[in-house]
């Protein structure tokens, strides 16, 4: 990960210190899973005492030896006394240990990104709530279309990130397992028993049918999980974008003080954020391509999936929570400018022809096209003249000539809210109870 959006609670995870700590952890595990039987009592202490994690001196070994688990295996070793020594790495083959570590990385990363996660929810439920009350145009194909409520846009997006965090909980809870079953899984020396063990001692499960490595698709779950959150971060940035622009105006991102929008145009005020997270989800998105290739593996194994991973996987991680951080300050911090928003409500009237419509289809004996047509009508004259008068009494006028007496009320602004957010409430009392905020 680049500096700009190195995430530090994820990027130590990755450093080559840490992922040979966890290989120690892993390789402990397996010694202490087998003491009082094939390895003899405190064969695990005795390695965990003496071990030096030295990630230079393992450069200098791979050099020669070419193979990274056997230059880790003997830069540990080397500092351990024969007898101790000849034990580490006790019939496991290398992807056992660094299968079983990289598991255990990938959970370390999810325990960090969970706790963003919340608060990105949290957040987006909490403006929700506070724009409930708000009635906005709402847009189809980019065309206004008919009054909503702004919370429940809003809540629409934090729908779609609740099931994304479900769907993350599901595979931290099913998807994160271990294996120790030796070369090409045949368990010639460790057992199965002997795996639920070190297991156990590591916290996490066990993989049913191992090959000599953890099968891909599972990190192309966690993988796809990320495409999918990168989705609804583009899909709330875009919305964000479009709601920003100069001519729009219904909303702007915080703006400290002291930050300038342009180099040279004093006024600006960019969606810098909304921007930055665009980039940012067209990553995430592009790594699900290279999770998916490396699913397919020859025969029981290949290493054709560990240069890949070795790139793309801590930065996936690390761009997942920089993202869902900027996203929560950015929600967080938006500025809605109410009246703007409700005032284009007011100003633009010809969605009433859809109010009007169905008022005249249950008043009346005449046909929905023939009803549809007047409305239509009316409204394209309102909407030249940019008149809701011209639009009313063209609607009376055609309404007239068709023989068609109704008397059709001219609501309110307040009447106006009931009719539009009458089911509000509803609607977020459904989405609550179906996606509850995390605590």
């Amino acid at each position: 990960m680049i500096p700009r959006y190195d995430r530090k609670e994820i990027s130590k995870i990755w450093t080559d210190h840490h992922k040979f700590s966890t290989y120690l952890k892993v390789e402990l595990a397996i010694l202490k899973a087998m003491e009082g039987s094939k390895v003899p009592e405190g064969i695990s202490e005795k390695v965990k005492a003496g071990a030096v994690i030295n990630p230079e001196r393992i450069d200098e070994i791979e050099r020669t030896v070419k193979h990274d688990v056997i230059a880790f295996c003997t830069s540990i070793t080397e500092n351990l006394e024969p007898e101790v020594a000849k034990y580490f790495h006790y019939g496991v083959t290398s992807s056992d240990v660094i299968d079983s570590a990289l598991t255990l990385q990938i959970k370390e990363s999810l325990d960090e990104i969970f706790p963003t996660f919340k608060r990105l929810l949290q957040s987006l439920h909490k403006r929700a709530e506070e724009m409930k009350n708000v009635i906005t145009i709402g847009r189809s194909h980019g065309m206004y279309a008919e009054p909503m409520s702004f919370g429940q846009k809003l809540l629409g997006h934090y729908n779609e990130f609740s099931r994304r965090f479900k769907e993350f909980e599901d595979f931290y809870n099913s998807e994160l397992t271990i294996q120790f079953s030796g070369a090409v899984g045949n368990y010639t020396i460790m057992t199965p028993d002997y795996e639920k063990k070190a297991a156990d001692e590591l916290g996490v499960k066990v993989e049913p049918v191992s090959t000599q490595v953890i099968p891909r698709d599972r990190i192309a779950k966690l993988v796809n999980l990320g495409a999918l959150i990168g989705c609804a971060i583009e899909r709330l940035a875009v919305e964000i974008r479009h709601l920003h622009r100069s001519d729009v105006n219904e909303l702007h991102e915080g703006f400290t003080k002291g930050q300038k929008g342009s180099s040279i145009m004093p006024h600006k005020k960019n969606p810098i954020s909304g921007e930055n997270l665009t980039g940012q989800a067209r990553m995430l998105r592009s790594h699900a391509l290279v999770a998916w290739e490396n699913v397919i593996l020859w025969h029981e194994r290949d290493i054709s999936h560990s240069s890949a991973e070795r790139m793309y996987l801590p930065d996936h991680l690390g761009i997942l929570q920089y993202s869902l951080s900027r996203l929560a300050d950015t929600v967080e911090r938006l500025e809605f400018h109410t009246e703007v928003i409700e005032n284009r409500v007011r100003e633009n009237f010809t969605y009433l022809s859809s109010y009007y419509l169905h008022l005249l289809i249950s008043g009346s004996d005449f046909r929905r096209e023939d009803l549809y047509m007047i409305m239509q009508e009316a409204s394209f004259e309102g909407s030249k003249e940019k008149s809701v008068d011209v639009f009313y009494d063209t609607m009376m006028k055609l309404l007239k000539e068709k023989n068609i007496n109704q008397d059709l009320p001219r609501p309110t602004f307040e009447e106006l809210k009931r009719i539009y957010l009458g089911s509000v409430d509803q609607v977020f009392k459904r989405s609550l109870d179906q996606y509850p905020v995390p605590n």
